[in-house]
Order: structure tokens, then C-alpha cells, then sequence
């Protein structure tokens, strides 16, 4: 089984475009999905995948709903696992997929968080420009909410990746699919202001390379370097809620949306490959609504 996954890994990471953050998704989830067979009907040793049916998937799914896994998180496991046996499958090492017929759980029907363009404002203008490591933030936090990309697309920009002439970006999503996003004018003049501050953070000049973003070192920053950066500075606007880097992103969605913008271009600037997925935002504004109406409505 174990050989089995390095050899399925290997494949999506080189034939499949697979982005690193789902290869780890992947890797984790079969990874613990053996563990489970190893101590359920291998008594410890390994197990051979052919000696894997429906039953033994759905004893595993089981044992996730009964930790209280949420919904999603069994939903992503179930993905990797049909992934896996479709990829054995195919490769003639079994004969049938004993996945293929499992139903996805329904998952629940969560509405996104933003924040309001009062919130938005106060948290983009926190870091103190002045510094090459607040100039940098500046320049993160205006990206991320004037462009509504991933955390994974902002670590990856090279400094030639924006054409701040032009107020355009070109970001290199999920399955390493390219789109070229519009750059607001803030966030031009915020990057500007932190391109002339860059090589201050680079250890000998030149040292950086080509990424957009440094750490301290002067190395690429990485995505869990941005949550750190974005939670510092909800916490110095005394923003209650949970907020991360991809709540920019439904922030920057959702006040476009408010602001008339059509779904079909809000999903092109966001890179989804369904509709429906950009549709998440309707429910908000929608909620809103409904809520300004409730308390504005003199007979609501």
C-alpha cells in the first residue's frame, strides 16, 4: 500500500499539474487511510491494495464521522481516496474501483466571511510603510484584497509578473492555469513603494531572485508567513472574528458583488472553474439585504 501511494504521488505531482499544497492534502489523507487498514485488517502490517473493498473505504469514513470530522474534511478524504484507486485502476493493478460507487457526504452550506469596506480600509493602511518589512505587508495586504487571489498565487509572483504601467497582474492558479487580474491603484502605489524597499531585505544584492515577496531572510516568503502577517494585523485593528488571507479574498468578491459587479466576471477574476462556486457570494449579499431591509422597513 505504501509503495503504492509514493507511486500515485508521483504521478499526479508530474502528470496532473497538482499544486504542492494538494499533493500534502493528498499525501496526508492516504497516508492516514492506510494507517487505518494497517491497524483494522493488516493487525499492523501492511496491506494489500487489492485486498481493499467498498466495505473497508466506509469503515474509514465511519471512523472520521465518529471523531467529528466535518463534513468537508471527509468529503476531500473520500476525493483522494477514488482518486488513488482510479489512478490503480488504470494502471491494471485492480481490476475494479471499490470507491467509485461511495456517495460524497452533502455538505453543509456555509456562508463566507468578509469584512466590511470600513474593516477592509482601517486593516490595509495598519503596517507602518515607512519600513522595508511594513512596506512589504502594505504591499500584501493591498494585493490580496484589490485582486481577490489565493495566498498560494501571491507567494508565487515574480517581480515580473506585475505590470503596474498597466495596473495588471499575471497569477498562476489551480492546475497551473493562467489568468491576468486588474490592479487597483492603491495597491500599484503600494507595491511601487515596496519594490524600492525590497532589496533592503535581500542579504548581498541580487540575492532574491525573481520572487515578489521576501521574508527577513530574503528568501521567498511562504503562505503560512502571509497567515502570520494578516493575523498580526487583525489583531492591531481589534478585529473579534476569525479572519485569514482567503477572507480578503471573500471580501474583495463579495463587495464587488455589492457594488453590481456580475457573477461571470467576478468568478474570471477569481479563477473558478465552476460558476456555482462564485454563486457562494449571491447568499451573502442576499443576507444582507434582508437584514438591512428588516431594520430600515417600517412594517418589515
Amino acid at each position: 500500500m505504501e509503495s503504492s501511494i509514493r507511486s500515485y504521488l508521483r504521478h499526479i505531482r508530474f502528470n496532473e499539474n497538482c499544486s504542492p499544497e494538494t499533493l500534502r492534502a493528498y499525501g496526508s489523507d492516504l497516508g492516514e487511510f492506510r494507517t487505518f487498514l494497517e491497524h483494522e485488517i493488516g493487525h499492523g502490517r501492511g496491506v494489500d491494495p487489492k485486498k481493499i473493498d467498498r466495505l473497508a473505504i466506509r469503515a474509514f469514513l465511519g471512523e472520521l464521522h465518529r471523531r467529528g470530522s466535518k463534513r468537508s474534511t471527509v468529503a476531500r478524504k473520500l476525493a483522494a481516496i477514488r482518486s488513488f484507486f482510479r489512478y490503480m485502476k488504470r494502471e491494471g493493478i485492480l481490476a475494479l474501483n471499490p470507491a467509485a460507487s461511495l456517495a460524497t457526504p452533502r455538505q453543509e452550506r456555509r456562508l463566507p466571511r468578509q469584512l466590511s469596506v470600513v474593516e477592509m480600509t482601517h486593516l490595509v493602511e495598519m503596517p507602518d510603510a515607512s519600513t522595508p518589512l511594513g512596506s512589504r505587508d502594505r504591499a500584501i495586504l493591498e494585493l490580496l484584497y484589490a485582486s481577490g487571489v489565493r495566498v498560494s498565487e501571491l507567494t508565487s509572483l515574480e517581480l515580473d509578473d506585475l505590470d503596474l504601467g498597466e495596473g495588471m497582474m499575471r497569477v498562476l492558479g489551480k492546475g497551473s492555469k493562467e489568468r491576468m487580474v486588474p490592479v487597483g491603484s492603491k495597491a500599484v502605489t503600494a507595491v511601487r513603494a515596496y519594490r524600492r524597499l525590497r532589496a533592503d531585505l535581500e542579504p548581498r544584492p541580487g540575492s532574491g531572485k525573481d520572487a515578489l515577496f521576501l521574508n527577513f531572510r530574503g528568501t521567498r516568503l511562504h503562505a503560512r508567513s502571509v497567515r502570520r502577517i494578516v493575523n498580526r494585523y487583525i489583531l492591531a485593528c481589534a478585529i473579534e472574528r476569525k479572519v485569514s488571507p482567503h477572507t480578503l479574498r471573500h471580501s474583495f468578491a463579495t463587495h464587488l458583488l455589492d457594488a453590481g459587479a456580475d457573477l461571470r466576471s467576478i468568478q474570471e477574476l477569481l479563477g473558478h472553474a465552476s460558476l456555482s462556486t462564485t454563486q457562494r457570494y449571491t447568499h451573502v449579499s442576499t443576507e444582507r439585504l434582508l437584514k438591512t431591509y428588516g431594520k430600515t422597513h417600517p412594517r418589515a
